[in-house]
């Protein structure tokens, strides 16, 4: 029974005003067809692990078992679809369970390219999950220059982008890396986290995959563990969805409702996000205090010609990181100073959040391999929620002076006189 089937016998609302509608209205409405029965216009819950059956294999309506497919997930896989000009989607039970299954989709013996800048958690699957499997990956930190090269005929099936990186924040042409890697027969994946649907639509510019941590932009509120992942090809559709059940790393129908709610406010959320982070970006790079600055949305990012193809509006998103002078320690007393950033891992959400990468998130790539990928010890990643702007810039700014002047003070107060008395 297909997991997006509708119940013949019941005639329900479409779930889109229009296929062309623009994203915020796609964003309310996709997925989310009005009760056929009560006329409720959210969708109701529903945690049945099971669902009745006429006669043996025939089911009432079109489900049979939770684990397969569950009208909350139908509909949030639907809303994905829509808002990354996708045929299907589907999702998971966290950004990292959406990695695995695409990687177990190879055959053994495969090998992936992959950018060098990506996730902790992306590094330690390819590293050593995906070896465990027969599956080699090779990163490279210039993919769109060395892609061509790096291609082994007949054994390269897959090239793993994210763009921007984390947490460095660099970008790749997603058309140019896809142009060659069709020229070969290899897949395109783009980890689209960082921007969300609503800034960077991938399968445009010729990804074959896009996938996304759920838990980040898309669910918004830091209440729901998910990934997904969303494309055109029914091959694929067959094998992710054999996958997905076989493996069974989904999400509840509550994980699934929370974060679909989310979803209807992600154009709101995003440009906010990123109306905040451009402005904070730009107070940091005005700052002595601090070596580097990396934030798309800056007409001085390396890759800013990408951002105006690429993003919508030339949005750069919520994510940044810089480097702060001081070193470590220096970067440890940033994050203790901020008083509206809160110290914790993840992003996305609508609270803004700070963290140090090489110590945090990244903490499990070895020293050499961060550091040659751009993620030094004094890097900070921070991540704009939807406060008010110029506060965040505020409290940015404050804990600058802290974290690097602040020792600095203390330790010429504690200087003693050179004529033995107390200064």
């Amino acid at each position: 029974m297909s997991p997006h089937a509708v119940q013949d016998s019941i005639e329900t609302p479409p779930r889109a005003p229009s296929p062309i509608a623009n994203f915020g209205t796609l964003a309310v409405h996709a997925g989310s067809p009005h009760d056929p029965t009560t006329g409720a216009v959210i969708e109701s819950l529903s945690l049945s692990t099971t669902f009745a059956q006429n006669s043996v294999g025939k089911p009432v309506g079109a489900y049979e078992y939770v684990r397969s497919s569950n009208p909350n997930r139908d509909n949030f896989e639907e809303a994905i679809a829509a808002l990354e000009h996708a045929k299907y989607a589907l999702a998971f039970s966290s950004g990292s369970a959406t990695t695995a299954t695409i990687l177990q989709s190879l055959a053994q013996g495969s090998h992936v390219v992959s950018v060098s800048d990506v996730y902790g958690g992306t590094h330690r699957y390819f590293t050593k999950v995906a070896a465990a499997h027969g599956v080699q990956v090779t990163f490279s930190p210039s993919i769109e220059l060395d892609v061509a090269d790096m291609i082994r005929p007949g054994e390269t099936k897959l090239i793993w982008i994210e763009s921007p990186s984390n947490p460095t924040l660099s970008l790749v042409d997603i058309r140019a890396v896809a142009t060659v890697a069709h020229q070969h027969g290899i897949m395109v994946v783009v980890d689209n986290t960082f921007l969300s649907p609503y800034i960077q639509n991938p399968l445009d510019h010729g990804a074959d995959i896009v996938v996304h941590s759920v838990t980040k932009y898309i669910n918004g509120h830091s209440d729901v563990l998910m990934g997904c992942a969303a494309f055109n090809s029914p091959d694929l559709k067959d094998r992710l969805t054999f996958l997905q059940n076989a493996i069974g790393a989904v999400p509840s129908p509550f994980d699934c409702w929370l974060a679909h709610r989310g979803l209807k406010t992600l154009h709101l959320r995003a440009k906010e996000a990123s109306r905040n982070a451009l402005l904070v970006s730009n107070a940091l790079a005005s700052s002595a205090h601090t070596l580097l600055v990396n934030y798309p949305g800056l007409p001085t990012h390396k890759q800013y010609s990408i951002v105006q193809k690429q993003h919508r509006d030339g949005l750069g998103g919520g994510m940044l990181s810089f480097r702060i002078k001081g070193g470590p320690q220096a970067a440890e007393r940033f994050c203790q100073q901020v008083n509206i950033f809160t110290l914790a891992e993840s992003l996305g959400g609508v609270e803004s959040l700070v963290e140090v990468p090489s110590s945090m998130t990244h903490a499990g790539i070895p020293k050499e391999q961060r550091e040659a990928a751009g993620v030094w010890d004094d890097l900070v990643r921070m991540s704009c929620g939807v406060e008010d702007g110029e506060d965040l810039k505020k409290d940015v700014l404050q804990a600058l002076e802290k974290a690097v002047i602040g020792p600095k003070v203390a330790g010429m107060l504690k200087e003693p006189q050179t004529n033995g008395h107390a200064r």
